[in-house]
């Protein structure tokens, strides 16, 4: 995933309604997430599907607890402790 362009990558989400067909090109384009706001506060992130189930995949393959309390992972996916990988 690339990073976050601070200039060009942080929009509010009146100008995603407006323009929602041509920065989701963009996600697409440049695999760098997009972040909208709301009233000047960062509200939601935009991602490509390939590098979010990339991020699930990997998350989903450490057994990290961050995926158990995030609920990135499926019930299936989630190790109990003491479960070996």
């Amino acid at each position: 995933m690339g990073s976050i362009n601070l200039e060009e990558d942080i929009r509010p989400l009146s100008e995603f309604r407006a323009n929602t067909a041509s920065l989701v090109k963009l996600v697409k384009k440049t695999g760098r997430p997009l972040v909208l706001t709301q009233h000047g506060k960062s509200t939601v992130v935009l991602l490509d599907v390939r590098q979010y189930q990339s991020m699930v995949s990997s998350i989903e393959h450490s057994g990290s607890s961050v995926g158990k309390k995030s609920g990135l992972l499926s019930e299936g996916a989630q190790k109990k402790e003491g479960d070996y990988l």
